[in-house]
């Protein structure tokens, strides 16, 4: 069950409609009290929280802490017209996964949204393994057919994301704001230095990449599984 916390019926009513075609269930909350209310009705069946900021008598803040005071799991994405960096700060140090500006793109919020339930999904382990790769979460290093690969922290943090989001297409923008802040310049080259950089590392003499890039629209690993 996704809750949208959203005060306008337009936005509210197209989120249900998309997500409806996606075989998604939702139920909306146009106020603070209401969120809390609904949030508390569903329980463990809660998935996933659409949260706008700007409510009726109160504000989105509101309801994301108070989630996080007992709930620390449940991936919350910020879905606002509020696009000032000191915002998504405010709300990804209080505890949300994702931060959304209006006007967006649906396909991208589905992307997102299926990207924040799928860190979810990951069982807790101390390693990840995609095919023959495997990823050290303690050590912070990588294994390839038994080869270890020492990685730096930018490469494991950019390893790590691949993998927990196995052949889901990443846009440029979605490896920035994951794998650096949302300060940095995104007109930068850096995420294809460094997914050149992790490649270089990956594949021993004959072995085939396991990073593929998508022209147009950013990076998929491993399409083999």
């Amino acid at each position: 069950m996704i809750v949208i916390v959203e005060d306008d019926p337009g936005i509210s009513n197209f989120l249900v409609k998309g997500l409806k075609a996606e075989g998604l269930t939702t139920q909306v909350a146009g106020t603070v009290d209401a969120a809390k209310a609904i949030i508390a009705a569903v329980g463990d069946d809660l998935s996933l929280v659409l949260l706008d900021l700007g409510l009726p008598q109160g504000d989105g803040h509101e309801v994301l802490t108070w989630l996080r005071s007992f709930d620390a799991a449940t991936p919350v994405i910020v879905l606002t017209a509020r696009d000032d960096v000191s915002y998504k700060i405010a709300e990804l140090n209080a505890g949300a996964n994702d931060y959304v500006t209006k006007p967006f793109s649906f396909d991208e919020l589905l992307a997102r949204i299926r990207a924040a339930t799928r860190m979810v999904e990951q069982p807790t382990s101390t390693e990840l393994v995609v095919d023959e790769l495997r990823l050290d979460l303690l050590a912070k290093v990588a294994f390839r057919d038994g080869r270890r690969i020492s990685l730096a922290p930018r490469e494991w943090a950019l390893l790590e994301l691949f993998m927990r989001h196995p052949t889901q297409v990443l846009s440029r923008q979605q490896i920035l704001d994951h794998v650096w802040d949302y300060s940095f310049d995104g007109g930068s080259n850096v995420v294809d230095v460094y997914v050149g950089y992790l490649r270089k590392k990956l594949n021993g003499p004959g072995q085939e990449s396991l990073i593929v890039t998508v022209r147009g629209a950013g990076y998929r690993f491993s399409d083999r599984i």
